[in-house]
């Protein structure tokens, strides 16, 4: 085996690696999403299965870029952010009275602030 065909070869491994890669990423996506109904899984896996390249670009072009699942899992990890850097609902409200008074921000505004720090809580 010369040195060109060790790097054909290469470049093939690399290639089917990236494939099953890419095969087992979108499989566990499909059962991960909430807001696919069991027969559509069930189609998307059929499709991927048995035409695997084309199943696989047409799930990256189909998928939403965010689902609702996404941003939940999103939120609950901005969430844990916040109590680990120590968050505290009272200086969030304590900030917003304090524009308030400075008549940076109306009362509107003030109180739409101290609600979602009250729900962030």
């Amino acid at each position: 085996m010369n040195f060109a065909e060790f790097l054909w070869a290469m470049v093939i491994f690399f290639f089917w690696v990236m494939y099953i890669w890419m095969f087992i990423a979108i499989f566990g996506d499909i059962f991960r999403r909430d807001d696919l109904s069991g027969w559509l899984k069930a189609g998307w896996i059929f499709l991927i299965f048995f035409l695997p390249l084309a199943g696989i670009l047409l799930y990256l072009i189909t998928r939403p870029k965010m689902t609702t699942q996404d941003q939940a899992m999103m939120e609950a990890m901005q969430e844990r952010e916040r109590r680990a850097a120590g968050y505290s609902p009272a200086d969030e409200i304590d900030k917003a009275k304090k524009l308030l008074d400075s008549g940076a921000i109306t009362a509107d505004e003030f109180e739409a602030m101290k609600k979602k720090a009250m729900t962030a809580a």
